[in-house]
Protein backbone atom coordinates (compact mmCIF):
# COMPACT_ATOMS: atom_id res chain seq x y z
CA UNK A 1 0.00 0.00 0.00
CA UNK A 2 1.32 3.41 -0.99
CA UNK A 3 1.87 5.24 2.90
CA UNK A 4 -0.94 7.27 4.41
CA UNK A 5 0.25 10.89 5.24
CA UNK A 6 -1.14 12.57 8.07
CA UNK A 7 -0.31 15.83 9.96
CA UNK A 8 3.81 15.31 9.22
CA UNK A 9 3.44 11.76 9.90
CA UNK A 10 3.56 8.44 7.76
CA UNK A 11 1.44 5.52 8.27
CA UNK A 12 0.92 2.01 6.12
CA UNK A 13 -2.43 1.35 7.42
CA UNK A 14 -5.60 3.65 5.83
CA UNK A 15 -7.96 1.75 8.42
CA UNK A 16 -8.54 3.58 12.13
CA UNK A 17 -10.55 1.93 14.51
CA UNK A 18 -12.04 2.02 17.86
CA UNK A 19 -11.56 0.77 20.89
CA UNK A 20 -14.97 1.27 22.63
CA UNK A 21 -18.03 -1.09 22.43
CA UNK A 22 -16.24 -4.31 23.01
CA UNK A 23 -17.34 -6.74 25.40
CA UNK A 24 -14.21 -6.90 26.70
CA UNK A 25 -10.76 -5.67 26.28
CA UNK A 26 -9.47 -9.21 25.18
CA UNK A 27 -12.07 -8.70 22.38
CA UNK A 28 -10.93 -5.06 21.21
CA UNK A 29 -7.02 -6.05 21.74
CA UNK A 30 -7.78 -9.03 18.93
CA UNK A 31 -10.19 -7.04 16.71
CA UNK A 32 -7.34 -4.17 16.51
CA UNK A 33 -4.44 -6.54 15.81
CA UNK A 34 -6.73 -8.20 12.84
CA UNK A 35 -7.25 -4.84 11.38
CA UNK A 36 -3.67 -4.25 11.22
CA UNK A 37 -4.58 -0.22 12.25
CA UNK A 38 -2.27 1.75 13.47
CA UNK A 39 -4.31 4.96 14.74
CA UNK A 40 -6.54 3.95 17.60
CA UNK A 41 -8.84 6.53 18.46
CA UNK A 42 -9.89 6.16 22.81
CA UNK A 43 -12.53 8.52 24.28
CA UNK A 44 -10.37 10.12 26.79
CA UNK A 45 -12.81 9.17 29.92
CA UNK A 46 -11.66 5.42 28.84
CA UNK A 47 -7.90 5.72 28.91
CA UNK A 48 -7.48 5.16 32.52
CA UNK A 49 -10.64 3.38 33.54
CA UNK A 50 -9.64 -0.30 34.63
CA UNK A 51 -11.92 -2.89 33.29
CA UNK A 52 -13.87 -5.36 35.74
CA UNK A 53 -10.43 -8.03 35.61
CA UNK A 54 -7.88 -5.62 36.10
CA UNK A 55 -6.75 -4.96 33.21
CA UNK A 56 -6.55 -1.50 31.36
CA UNK A 57 -6.67 -0.38 27.64
CA UNK A 58 -3.45 1.09 27.19
CA UNK A 59 -2.02 -2.56 28.89
CA UNK A 60 -3.70 -4.47 26.01
CA UNK A 61 -3.54 -1.86 22.81
CA UNK A 62 -0.45 -0.02 24.17
CA UNK A 63 0.38 3.74 23.34
CA UNK A 64 3.94 2.69 22.67
CA UNK A 65 2.52 0.38 19.58
CA UNK A 66 -0.35 2.16 18.45
CA UNK A 67 -0.81 6.10 17.91
CA UNK A 68 -3.59 7.10 20.30
CA UNK A 69 -6.05 9.43 18.89
CA UNK A 70 -7.62 10.71 21.55
CA UNK A 71 -11.44 11.98 20.76
CA UNK A 72 -14.07 14.74 22.09
CA UNK A 73 -16.96 11.98 22.03
CA UNK A 74 -19.55 12.81 24.45
CA UNK A 75 -18.96 16.86 24.79
CA UNK A 76 -21.83 19.24 23.43
CA UNK A 77 -19.83 22.47 23.63
CA UNK A 78 -16.94 24.02 22.28
CA UNK A 79 -15.74 24.79 25.55
CA UNK A 80 -15.94 21.33 26.69
CA UNK A 81 -14.39 19.69 23.55
CA UNK A 82 -11.76 21.97 23.83
CA UNK A 83 -11.00 21.19 27.37
CA UNK A 84 -11.22 17.34 27.00
CA UNK A 85 -8.56 17.62 24.16
CA UNK A 86 -6.19 19.87 26.30
CA UNK A 87 -6.68 16.93 29.17
CA UNK A 88 -5.39 14.53 26.70
CA UNK A 89 -2.82 16.58 25.58
CA UNK A 90 -1.34 16.87 29.61
CA UNK A 91 -1.77 13.48 30.33
CA UNK A 92 -0.38 11.65 27.41
CA UNK A 93 1.17 14.43 25.39
CA UNK A 94 -1.64 14.10 22.38
CA UNK A 95 -1.34 16.52 20.34
CA UNK A 96 -2.83 15.28 16.96
CA UNK A 97 -6.89 14.71 18.10
CA UNK A 98 -10.14 13.93 16.57
CA UNK A 99 -12.33 16.93 17.40
CA UNK A 100 -16.03 15.90 17.99
CA UNK A 101 -18.82 18.18 19.41
CA UNK A 102 -22.12 16.96 19.29
CA UNK A 103 -25.50 19.13 18.78
CA UNK A 104 -27.96 16.42 19.72
CA UNK A 105 -28.33 13.59 22.19
CA UNK A 106 -30.64 12.04 19.86
CA UNK A 107 -29.36 12.22 16.46
CA UNK A 108 -25.39 12.54 17.65
CA UNK A 109 -24.90 14.84 14.50
CA UNK A 110 -22.18 16.76 14.51
CA UNK A 111 -22.96 20.35 16.13
CA UNK A 112 -21.01 22.60 12.99
CA UNK A 113 -20.98 25.53 14.55
CA UNK A 114 -19.53 24.85 18.04
CA UNK A 115 -16.90 22.59 15.99
CA UNK A 116 -15.53 25.71 14.13
CA UNK A 117 -15.21 27.81 17.38
CA UNK A 118 -13.55 24.50 18.57
CA UNK A 119 -11.05 24.08 16.05
CA UNK A 120 -10.14 27.85 15.89
CA UNK A 121 -9.09 27.52 19.20
CA UNK A 122 -7.18 24.00 19.21
CA UNK A 123 -5.33 25.16 15.97
CA UNK A 124 -4.10 28.11 17.58
CA UNK A 125 -3.14 26.16 20.70
CA UNK A 126 -0.87 23.73 18.24
CA UNK A 127 -2.88 21.40 18.12
CA UNK A 128 -3.64 18.73 15.12
CA UNK A 129 -7.10 18.79 14.41
CA UNK A 130 -8.86 16.20 12.91
CA UNK A 131 -12.36 17.36 12.26
CA UNK A 132 -15.62 15.02 12.94
CA UNK A 133 -18.03 17.35 10.47
CA UNK A 134 -21.41 17.01 8.38
CA UNK A 135 -21.29 16.15 5.38
CA UNK A 136 -21.86 19.87 4.43
CA UNK A 137 -18.89 21.09 1.63
CA UNK A 138 -18.47 24.44 2.87
CA UNK A 139 -18.51 23.22 6.49
CA UNK A 140 -15.24 21.34 5.12
CA UNK A 141 -13.88 24.02 3.14
CA UNK A 142 -14.16 26.63 6.42
CA UNK A 143 -12.26 23.97 9.01
CA UNK A 144 -9.41 23.39 6.52
CA UNK A 145 -8.96 26.85 6.10
CA UNK A 146 -8.84 27.10 9.65
CA UNK A 147 -6.20 24.82 9.84
CA UNK A 148 -7.57 21.48 10.53
CA UNK A 149 -4.96 18.41 8.99
CA UNK A 150 -8.01 16.07 8.46
CA UNK A 151 -11.75 16.37 7.39
CA UNK A 152 -13.60 13.40 9.06
CA UNK A 153 -17.44 13.95 6.99
CA UNK A 154 -20.14 11.07 8.70
CA UNK A 155 -21.41 8.52 6.51
CA UNK A 156 -24.25 8.06 8.25
CA UNK A 157 -25.31 9.07 12.23
CA UNK A 158 -23.01 7.20 14.44
CA UNK A 159 -23.94 3.68 15.34
CA UNK A 160 -26.24 3.33 12.56
CA UNK A 161 -24.15 0.94 10.06
CA UNK A 162 -26.32 2.55 7.10
CA UNK A 163 -23.28 3.12 4.81
CA UNK A 164 -22.66 6.17 2.92
CA UNK A 165 -26.45 7.77 2.52
CA UNK A 166 -25.48 10.78 0.64
CA UNK A 167 -21.81 9.60 -1.45
CA UNK A 168 -22.29 12.69 -3.75
CA UNK A 169 -21.73 15.06 -0.77
CA UNK A 170 -18.82 13.25 0.18
CA UNK A 171 -17.49 13.40 -2.70
CA UNK A 172 -17.48 17.19 -3.31
CA UNK A 173 -15.74 17.34 0.02
CA UNK A 174 -13.04 15.07 -1.62
CA UNK A 175 -12.85 16.96 -4.73
CA UNK A 176 -12.71 20.43 -3.04
CA UNK A 177 -9.73 19.46 0.01
CA UNK A 178 -6.14 19.81 -0.09
CA UNK A 179 -6.03 17.71 3.12
CA UNK A 180 -6.93 14.13 3.67
CA UNK A 181 -10.77 13.18 3.67
CA UNK A 182 -11.62 10.12 6.14
CA UNK A 183 -15.02 8.65 6.34
CA UNK A 184 -15.94 8.31 9.76
CA UNK A 185 -19.43 7.29 11.41
CA UNK A 186 -22.21 5.36 9.90
CA UNK A 187 -20.14 2.54 8.47
CA UNK A 188 -21.50 -0.49 8.66
CA UNK A 189 -19.99 -3.52 6.56
CA UNK A 190 -16.95 -3.60 4.67
CA UNK A 191 -18.26 -2.72 1.16
CA UNK A 192 -19.36 0.36 2.93
CA UNK A 193 -15.36 1.23 3.52
CA UNK A 194 -14.25 0.01 0.25
CA UNK A 195 -16.86 2.74 -1.49
CA UNK A 196 -15.61 4.93 0.61
CA UNK A 197 -11.85 3.58 -0.53
CA UNK A 198 -12.78 3.53 -4.20
CA UNK A 199 -13.91 7.44 -4.38
CA UNK A 200 -10.93 8.68 -3.31
CA UNK A 201 -10.97 8.84 0.65
CA UNK A 202 -7.88 9.12 2.31
CA UNK A 203 -8.69 6.47 5.20
CA UNK A 204 -11.69 5.27 7.38
CA UNK A 205 -12.25 5.36 11.10
CA UNK A 206 -14.65 3.27 12.30
CA UNK A 207 -15.96 1.26 15.34
CA UNK A 208 -19.04 -0.06 16.34
CA UNK A 209 -19.09 -2.12 12.28
CA UNK A 210 -16.15 -4.00 13.96
CA UNK A 211 -17.36 -4.25 17.90
CA UNK A 212 -20.81 -5.16 17.26
CA UNK A 213 -20.28 -7.90 14.67
CA UNK A 214 -21.16 -11.25 15.64
CA UNK A 215 -17.45 -11.93 15.33
CA UNK A 216 -15.27 -8.67 15.81
CA UNK A 217 -12.17 -10.31 14.81
CA UNK A 218 -13.36 -11.62 11.79
CA UNK A 219 -15.12 -8.50 10.44
CA UNK A 220 -11.97 -6.27 11.46
CA UNK A 221 -9.90 -9.11 9.03
CA UNK A 222 -12.73 -8.30 6.32
CA UNK A 223 -12.35 -4.29 6.84
CA UNK A 224 -8.58 -4.38 7.02
CA UNK A 225 -8.80 -6.10 3.57
CA UNK A 226 -11.62 -3.99 2.05
CA UNK A 227 -9.35 -1.01 2.85
CA UNK A 228 -7.16 -2.08 1.00
CA UNK A 229 -8.88 -3.27 -2.05
CA UNK A 230 -10.86 -0.12 -2.00
CA UNK A 231 -7.75 2.03 -2.56
CA UNK A 232 -5.68 -0.02 -5.11
CA UNK A 233 -8.99 0.15 -7.18
CA UNK A 234 -8.72 3.73 -6.56
CA UNK A 235 -5.45 3.93 -7.69
CA UNK A 236 -5.77 1.55 -10.52
CA UNK A 237 -8.32 3.82 -11.98
CA UNK A 238 -11.81 2.23 -12.78
CA UNK A 239 -13.26 1.83 -16.17
CA UNK A 240 -15.24 4.00 -17.46
CA UNK A 241 -19.15 4.17 -16.91
CA UNK A 242 -21.04 3.04 -20.95
CA UNK A 243 -25.18 3.39 -21.54
CA UNK A 244 -24.68 0.53 -23.69
CA UNK A 245 -23.17 -2.34 -23.91
CA UNK A 246 -18.91 -2.45 -25.35
CA UNK A 247 -17.69 -6.12 -26.52
CA UNK A 248 -14.96 -7.10 -24.88
CA UNK A 249 -13.52 -9.26 -28.00
CA UNK A 250 -12.51 -7.96 -30.66
CA UNK A 251 -14.95 -7.44 -33.87
CA UNK A 252 -12.54 -8.09 -36.22
CA UNK A 253 -11.10 -11.23 -38.09
CA UNK A 254 -13.84 -13.27 -37.53
CA UNK A 255 -14.67 -16.50 -38.64
CA UNK A 256 -17.32 -16.41 -40.68
CA UNK A 257 -20.19 -18.82 -41.07
CA UNK A 258 -20.65 -21.15 -43.60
Amino acid sequence: MDPFLLAGRTFHSRLLVGSGKYKNLAIAKAATVASGAEIITVALRRIDLASPDGTRLQEEIPPTKYTYLPNSAGCYTAEEAVRTLRLARELGGWDLVKLEVIGDKQTLLPDVGQTIKAAELLVKEGFKVMAYTTDDAIAAAELEALGCVAIMPLAAPIGSGLGITNPKAIQRIIDQSKVPVLVDAGIGTASDATLAMEMGCAAVLLNSAIAEATDPVMMARAFKHAVEAGRLAYLAGRMPKRSSADASSPTSGLIQSA
